[in-house]
């Protein structure tokens, strides 16, 4: 069944400026028509992740519309991420129920990040993988009830800022490689990237912003060229 459309336009959209595009598909839905040598992607995956592929990439094409591009292809680079037209930049991301990507063309935007998250808790054997220590003690100061939810809201942070990172560093990194502060009541935080990392100094300072709703973390990063 597909599902009807949560309005992440009017929530989540805003955790951008005004001159990022955000759209949204559905990744159960059937197969939607891939341009050109996107097709070549799918060719040996299962049937969800080509859904997932399909659905990125058509919330992708409707961001390039609502900006006054001719929808155009999103190949996949052999690290996997997106490779965007010329003149363009974004982030795709999706859960087992919606897909939602970013799209800017302002010039003076070097990179987007863009991660969504279910608010299920974070298993606790996976907090110190994913977390720092000062984040582990971030969490410590938190009600025990709150402590799974919020991990899961530092992962997904990470992610986006992983995200929008890569496409300057061209870098993978490990989780303990950012440190995040949290500010909930904001729906901010600040991100320390701690190596030396080509195009980001040690000790560069990221922020971003999430929202949480209709049972999911929005997690966002726009970085200035």
């Amino acid at each position: 069944m597909i599902q009807q459309k949560f309005d992440f336009s009017e929530f989540a959209r805003p955790l951008f400026s005004n001159r990022v595009a955000m759209a949204w598909s559905d990744p159960r839905a059937p197969m939607p028509r891939l341009m050109g040598d996107e097709v070549l992607v799918i060719e040996q995956v299962t049937a969800a992740r080509a859904r997932e592929f399909g659905a990125g990439r058509a919330a992708a094409r409707a961001a390039m519309e609502m900006l006054g591009h001719v929808p155009r292809p999103v190949l996949q680079g052999e690290d996997r991420a997106p490779v965007w037209p010329p003149g363009l930049t974004g982030s795709i991301t999706h859960s087992a129920r919606d897909c939602l990507a970013v799209v800017t063309d302002a010039p003076d935007i070097a990179a987007l990040g863009l991660d969504l998250e279910p608010t299920a808790p974070l298993e606790p054997a996976l907090w110190p993988e994913i977390c720092c220590p000062e984040e582990m003690n971030w969490l410590a100061s938190l009600g025990p009830s709150q402590r799974g939810h919020f991990a899961k809201l530092i992962f997904c942070a990470k992610e986006a800022i992983y995200k929008a990172q890569y496409q300057i560093s061209r870098t993978m990194l490990e989780f303990h490689d950012v440190a995040l502060e949290v500010d909930l009541h904001a729906g901010r935080f600040d991100a320390t990237i701690r190596p030396e990392l080509p195009g980001l100094t040690a000790g560069t300072c990221i922020t971003g912003r999430f929202v949480i709703l209709s049972g999911n973390i929005v997690a966002a990063v726009e970085l200035a060229a």
